[in-house]
């Protein structure tokens, strides 16, 4: 019995990795190629002012959302009570930071020097009532491991919000086209999910639900808040102490980067916390469950990341144009950030799937901590040496992360260092062969588009020769779960 439930409960998560992936790769692909289009119709201030405006949405977001739908994943025996609760409570919260929002946006826009910042944060904090309710709706799917309607609801959205921002685009809307795309794309999320859920918005309320529920989420919410804080204060520093338009670079250099690594995280992260959670007490199975996450997020990270490094010059030409050349500095260098991002997520996930979030909270503030402390050495060096350190800091709280891991799994920075080891070295190797053969390209002045179609199928080739010699046991893992793909679909 209890064999075949652990079969049941691999073959859900095989699914519902599954329908994630395809998820995250039809929405941020789709969020890129529009992406990619309207940069090429805006300006660098319009693309910085929605950047500035974003980071407030996404601090109010982590507040609203971050607590409330993890406790929902998190708990054994949830009510159709546990889940209205949330709702209202979490619509409530939204209602108020609006109000904040409206009245302050005035003093945001004299800060920045940028009168446009005012209408700008007064429509984007729409976005705060169907995050409200999308926290929700995902909670339930993912808690079922029903990952297919999120599939759906993603393709859906994305298609028609991009379409519709490049129509404004073109008739000169500028910054508020990208403001409307995001605006259609969450409102639209949430009339999706309506459809295709078996869960229903209901309006009970319980205080005793709250209690349950915030017991275990406020650790989360105010960790959630002081990582958001803690993510977005290098652009906020930017935007202030340098320009609205070094930012829109910096926004847009994290761009390639941060859609490779967050949309594996948000694989790993939706599909493996409820997962972890039902194997709460099981130590063993637990373990082996990590470790498999881990050395597989490195294999198909890794390559990808330092891949783009080293084709990251024509890539930026041929998509963006010769204008967008300075964001190359900043694509080095976060892409060295979102490296261990994965990592990060799975050591979280793992405490907080086995009700730890008291530990979350104590981690997050070790980190920001350090980090501050960073950022008061690099910062009066001017922005590289910042980002330097933000690079420094990140395999600081990457090793934080991990010592919870290490007394309840045994498997610490150490274990986990060793097991991406191959990857690692695999994945160097390849750049700097596909870099070399780039630069050689360049001289002999092949076009852009003819050195990424000769370069990217050579980074794929000799990475899989590189894994195959030093990362055999991974590769194979890896055929083997895609053939599970194949099976789920």
């Amino acid at each position: 019995m209890a064999e075949e439930k652990s079969q049941n409960l691999e073959k859900k998560v095989v699914s519902g990795m599954f329908w994630k992936f395809l998820e995250q790769i039809s929405y941020q692909g789709i969020q890129l190629l529009f992406s990619i289009v309207l940069l090429r119709l805006l300006t660098k201030e319009d693309v910085g002012a929605v950047g500035i405006i974003s980071i407030f949405i996404s601090i109010a977001n982590s507040l609203i959302q971050t607590g409330f739908s993890q406790a929902l994943m998190q708990k054994k025996e949830i009510k159709a009570v546990d889940y209205s609760t949330a709702l209202f409570s979490s619509l409530l919260l939204a209602g108020l930071l609006y109000l904040v929002f409206f009245f302050l946006s005035p003093f945001v826009a004299a800060f920045y020097q940028l009168p446009l910042l005012t209408g700008l944060l007064r429509l984007m904090a729409l976005l705060l009532f169907p995050g409200a309710i999308l926290s929700i709706q995902l909670a339930y799917a993912s808690r079922a491991l029903s990952f297919r309607p999120i599939f759906l609801c993603s393709f859906l959205s994305s298609l028609f919000s991009g379409i519709f921002a490049i129509v404004l685009a073109m008739r000169g809307f500028g910054a508020y086209a990208m403001a409307y795309q995001q605006i259609i794309f969450s409102f639209s999320s949430v009339l999706v999910l309506l459809i295709l859920l078996p869960y229903k918005p209901g309006f009970g309320f319980s205080v005793r639900s709250l209690q349950s529920l915030f017991g275990f989420s406020w650790k989360l919410l105010l960790s959630g808040i002081v990582d958001q804080i803690w993510q977005n204060l290098y652009a906020l520093l930017i935007g202030k102490k340098y320009s609205v338009e070094e930012l829109a670079l910096y926004n847009r250099g994290e761009m390639f980067p941060k859609l490779i690594s967050a949309t594996l995280s948000s694989l790993v992260s939706s599909v493996l916390f409820p997962a972890f959670s039902k194997l709460q007490g099981e130590k063993e199975k637990l373990l082996k469950g990590v470790k498999k996450s881990v050395s597989l997020s490195a294999f198909l990270l890794f390559p990808l990341l330092f891949g783009l490094m080293a084709v990251g010059k024509p890539l930026i030409i041929l998509l963006l144009t010769e204008k967008w050349i300075g964001l190359l500095p900043y694509l080095y260098f976060l892409s060295l950030v979102y490296l261990l991002f994965p990592l990060h997520m799975i050591n979280l996930q793992v405490m907080n799937s086995q009700g730890r979030s008291d530990l979350f909270l104590k981690i997050e503030i070790q980190k920001k901590i350090v980090g501050i402390l960073i950022l008061a050495v690099t910062l009066p060096f001017g922005l590289f040496p910042f980002l330097w350190g933000k690079i420094i800091g990140d395999w600081i709280c990457f090793y934080l992360n991990t010592r919870p891991n290490k007394k309840l799994l045994n498997y610490g920075f150490v274990e986990q260092i060793r097991e991406v080891l191959p990857s690692l070295f695999a994945a160097l190797f390849m750049a700097a062969l596909v870099y070399q053969t780039g630069i050689f390209l360049e001289k002999k002045g092949v076009e852009e588009l003819f050195r990424l179609l000769i370069l990217i199928p050579m980074g794929g080739i000799s990475y899989l020769i590189f894994s195959y010699l030093w990362n055999r046991e991974t590769l194979s893992y890896s055929f083997s779960l895609f053939r599970l793909f194949r099976s789920s679909r």
